[in-house]
């Protein structure tokens, strides 16, 4: 009996100790295994659960289950994180075998070619691009005067509209010709009673264009051995060409005959295709034989460097100024003579100022009205009334533009020319910096709208100093007309030309024709 109590107290101690064990381990976290966890990536102890509240005493039925496995809350655990796949297990694209064997080897080749071809045009249009880039104003103007068609002397003289200005401007070139080609050691009129000292002169014509200035050099006081005549534009070097050819035939006098006594011995001329402006002229062949030196010690070169109604262009840049310049200080000997003419930057600049001063004043009673000064005291108002509904406030701040309204530029002219900036220009007339002022010119049937530039003619002369040219002569066209008229041998000529009536008789120039006319200045310079 006593055997059967004491293994009755063992059951019942053993009994005791499996609950406590089953508690305790229902107080733990449980962990069920997932095949796509790995074990590193097992939740930690969370103590959040030992601040939890205990739960609900079972049922006295229910004590007999503790000893067995308890669920769990799966919702409470953390989702899994998705392992990355590897690249090495990505499927792998297989090249298809001999792809390569298909491409023949001419098919290869013309592959290549093709691909030669794409890149060859590829440069040729970068290079056409830059070329053009680089051309830019240049190619517009060459482009205009190789359009314009020689249409012969007959008709400059009777059908030209403006067949006045053509004439005074054609009688003012051969004044600054007449003036300032020959040496001064020159004796006026030896050459028409034949007591020429016999020194000929070398000249070379910057911008030669069409020839129109060979016969007034046919002309001149000394003789000319040497005609040198340049310009960028291909079209107009072969109408120069074909005038000399025509000129030259004149001047031999009927097939087996002599001379006309009246007209001078013709000289030898040359004729190239050259910007003067863009790039040294030192290449040029016949100009490397009369001598190229910019040095003031130069002594040899050619004595007169003319450059007639085309040196603006060259005040596109500072560069190109500086290289027209360079070009004709070396072409120049000691002594030589620089001659032209271009347009008046003072003509340019007082016409600027007004036009901007009409702006300004323009402006300035338009904000007076805004403002209520153009009102009386009785009818101005403390605040300005507000605009109705669909109404909108029509006045604008000073300076600004309303809707659709483009900003004015100076612009002027008559019925036969036409200047007209088409940027903002300087409110004093007053061109800072002195490159790069572009403004468009027409004159009737002969610029249409050509961009040109002005030269501020401070800074050019200026520039001028820096290559040993020193100012000898600058004078407007009216202000040439006035001092050379009456000249003994000017004056008559002005009536062959058609300047004026025979017998010192009135201007044949018309007052449109001259205000074109008194745009242009002439020059001279000496090369000490």
């Amino acid at each position: 009996m006593a055997g059967d109590k004491r293994q009755q107290d063992q059951a019942c101690l053993d009994k005791s100790d499996k609950k406590t064990k089953g508690n305790e381990n229902s107080s733990k976290t449980t962990w069920l295994p997932n095949d796509s966890t790995n074990a590193d990536e097992r939740p930690a102890h969370d103590d959040s659960r030992l601040d939890a509240k205990p739960k609900r005493k079972r049922a006295a039925q229910d004590e007999g289950q503790d000893d067995l496995p308890q669920p769990y809350d799966a919702s409470s655990l953390q989702p899994a994180k998705r392992r990355a796949v590897s690249p090495s297990e990505q499927p792998r694209k297989l090249k298809r075998p001999g792809a390569r064997a298909r491409i023949s080897e001419e098919q290869r080749q013309a592959i290549r070619q093709r691909q030669l071809e794409r890149e060859r045009a590829a440069a040729a249009a970068a290079e056409q691009a830059d070329k053009q880039r680089r051309g830019g104003v240049h190619d517009v103007v060459r482009q205009h005067y190789n359009s314009v068609p020689e249409r012969g002397k007959d008709w400059r003289t009777r059908d030209s509209k403006i067949r006045g200005l053509r004439v005074f401007n054609n009688w003012v070139k051969s004044c600054i010709i007449q003036r300032y080609a020959p040496d001064e050691d020159h004796t006026p009129g030896s050459r028409e009673l034949g007591r020429s000292s016999g020194k000929e002169l070398l000249v070379l014509d910057i911008g030669c264009g069409k020839g129109g200035d060979l016969s007034k050099w046919q002309q001149a006081p000394q003789p000319i051995q040497l005609y040198v005549g340049l310009d960028p534009a291909d079209v107009s070097i072969e109408q120069a060409r074909d005038r000399y050819r025509n000129l030259s035939s004149r001047s031999a006098g009927p097939r087996g005959g002599r001379r006309p006594h009246h007209v001078p011995r013709l000289f030898d001329a040359r004729f190239h295709v050259k910007d003067c402006y863009g790039e040294s002229i030192e290449d040029v062949e016949i100009v490397q034989q009369v001598g190229f030196d910019p040095s003031p010690m130069n002594r040899r070169g050619f004595d007169v460097v003319s450059t007639m109604f085309s040196m603006h262009y060259a005040f596109e840049s500072e560069a190109h100024a500086k290289t027209m310049l360079r070009n004709v200080a070396g072409a120049l000997k000691k002594g030589g003579r620089f001659i032209g003419c271009i347009p008046n930057s003072d003509v340019l600049g007082e016409r600027v100022r007004r036009f901007n001063s009409k702006i300004a004043a323009k402006r300035k009673a338009k904000q007076s009205k805004v403002d209520g000064a153009t009102l009386d005291p009785a009818q101005q108002s403390t605040t300005p009334p507000e605009p109705q509904d669909g109404e909108a406030d029509d006045e604008t701040e000073e300076g600004e533009l309303e809707e659709g309204e483009a900003e004015p530029t100076a612009e002027w002219g008559n019925s036969i020319y036409r200047v007209r900036f088409p940027g903002k220009t300087p409110d004093d007339g007053i061109f800072r910096p002195a490159f790069g002022w572009k403004y468009s010119f027409f004159l009737d049937e002969a610029v249409e709208e050509v961009p040109e530039y002005v030269v501020p003619w401070g800074a050019f002369r200026a520039l001028a100093e820096d290559f040993n040219l020193e100012l000898q002569f600058h004078r407007t066209f009216p202000e040439i007309w006035e001092a050379e008229k009456d000249d003994p041998d000017l004056g008559p000529l002005s009536e062959r030309m058609g300047v004026r009536e025979r017998g010192g008789g009135r201007l044949l120039v018309s007052d449109e024709e001259m205000e074109a006319a008194s745009f242009y200045i002439g020059f001279c310079f000496y090369k000490v």
